[in-house]
């Protein structure tokens, strides 16, 4: 990975970003979660990204003007997430209907400004890259002030054969970059990608990985931290993830640094029936409103058929926007079962970082651990994961360690999710393929569909 050359880039310096940043005159992403949580509301987010510059700026301007998120996205091609740049301009060139995001390294920062000028709201860039350092250079560039990944999170879900020593050694680059423009004045949002492999994620592997990404990029001199968590469909324990955020940050970061807890819609398989599409992403609202998260990245009815088109994305945005009316106040929650719900997700988090953050250098030790199988991520595509961590949904639908592989659980810990597993009859299905499957196809059962494929 590290022997591509990178692109010459005429990148303006730092300095210039900066002052750019000042007199654009806009929020930061930082500033809008830091309002957003003051006023008690959850920020929203949609997920955009097309090849073509044009339909770009249509794309965020279309999405502003009908449905204001706070924060606006590109999504970024992966030809550029794996530094393929001569492919993403060979495609761009071609059409750029190609490319399945904006490959803004190859527009170039001047383009993104104009993207960044021609919207109210600040801008994040979400890829996908173990090494996304030019990637991050044009984006401050380009005035955006928010950037997602991490050396574990954007590398073990995504690539087959990128060394873990690489992608962390290259996204402690992009920390230091961060913590170096923070010196100046600019603080840029940090965002974790605990959603991993999206699918079935216990919620302590989900959070002890940001635990370690977030430890790592404060070393570097990171100030703000956001702390994204999948939803996994357990109300209370999604409840509970997301209430555990705050106590980790106060455990293990510095104080001086600012961490913001935020909520992807669900990831898995999506129900094909627009009502029925639409009930789950209010339940997904619903849950980072509970959950006190500052943000909820949003998902649309047509999930389970591809790429949203821009109305569906509005749509979804204000269905979730719904969650945040003052007449749902009266919506409650068994307080009682997220608290006990998030003692367990403590534990396990503090069985496993702890013993990863005790280690003399952070980023050997990590990949020392996942060697060993001490970190691990179930259903990785790469080869530096052992994905020997098998989960399980309970019988209601909360997911537990069927098999911890290596993880450090004490006995107790591991007896917790074997009594949960077995409790109420067991999970769904005797084979565990089978009862995989029917996890995975969670909702689908939830609403009656078919788990067939859409015609």
């Amino acid at each position: 990975m590290t022997g591509a050359a990178l692109p010459a880039a005429d990148l303006p310096s730092f300095a210039e970003s900066v002052a750019y940043v000042r007199a654009l005159g806009k929020p930061s992403a930082a500033d809008v979660l830091r309002a957003a949580e003051a006023a008690g509301r959850v920020a929203l987010q949609p997920r955009c990204g097309v090849g073509s510059h044009a339909q770009m700026m249509t794309l965020l301007q279309d999405l502003e003007q009908h449905a204001r998120p706070d924060v606006l996205t590109l999504t970024i091609d992966s030809h550029t997430r794996l530094k393929r740049f001569d492919q993403a301009r060979a495609a761009l060139e071609r059409n750029p209907a190609d490319l399945n995001g904006y490959p803004l390294v190859t527009h170039g920062w001047r383009r993104g400004r104009e993207l960044n000028e021609a919207v109210s709201a600040p801008l994040e860039v979400r890829h996908g890259s173990p090494d996304a350092r030019l990637l991050f250079t044009t984006s401050v560039a380009a005035g955006i002030t928010s950037f997602e990944g991490g050396g574990i999170s954007y590398n073990l879900p995504y690539s087959k054969a990128v060394p873990l020593s690489e992608s962390l050694a290259a996204w402690r680059e992009v920390d230091a970059m961060c913590g170096d423009l923070a010196g100046r004045g600019l603080v840029i949002d940090r965002e974790l990608f605990g959603t991993l492999t999206a699918v079935l994620v216990p919620p302590s592997v989900s959070l002890a990985v940001s635990v370690l990404e977030a430890v790592a990029a404060a070393r570097e001199g990171v100030r703000c931290v956001s702390v994204a968590y999948p939803q996994g469909g357990h109300f209370e324990q999604d409840v509970a993830a997301l209430r555990a955020i705050p106590a980790l940050a106060a455990r293990y970061l510095p104080a001086d640094v600012e961490v913001h807890a935020v909520l992807h819609e669900f990831m898995g398989v999506f129900p094909r029936e627009r009502s029925n599409a639409e009930d789950l992403i209010l339940y997904g609202a619903l849950v980072a409103r509970l959950g006190g998260a500052a943000k909820l990245i949003t998902k649309t009815y047509q999930e389970a058929y591809g790429i949203p088109d821009t109305r569906a994305g509005i749509d979804g945005l204000l269905l979730a926007s719904r969650a945040n009316s003052p007449l749902l106040g009266f919506i409650k929650v068994d307080e009682e079962r997220v608290g006990w719900e998030l003692e367990w997700i403590l534990r396990e988090v503090a069985e496993i970082v702890e013993p990863v953050l005790c280690a003399a250098d952070l980023y050997q030790e990590i990949v020392a651990a996942f060697q060993e199988g001490r970190l691990d991520i179930p259903f990785s595509a790469s080869r530096y994961a052992r994905s020997e961590v098998v989960p399980r949904r309970a019988a209601d639908g909360a997911i537990r360690y069927h098999a911890a592989g290596s993880l450090p659980f004490s006995a107790g810990t591991r007896r917790h999710n074997e009594r949960s597993l077995a409790a109420d009859g067991g999970p769904r299905g005797g084979d565990l393929l089978k009862g995989l499957t029917a996890d995975i196809n969670y909702f689908l059962h939830e609403f009656g569909e078919s788990p067939a494929a859409p015609s």
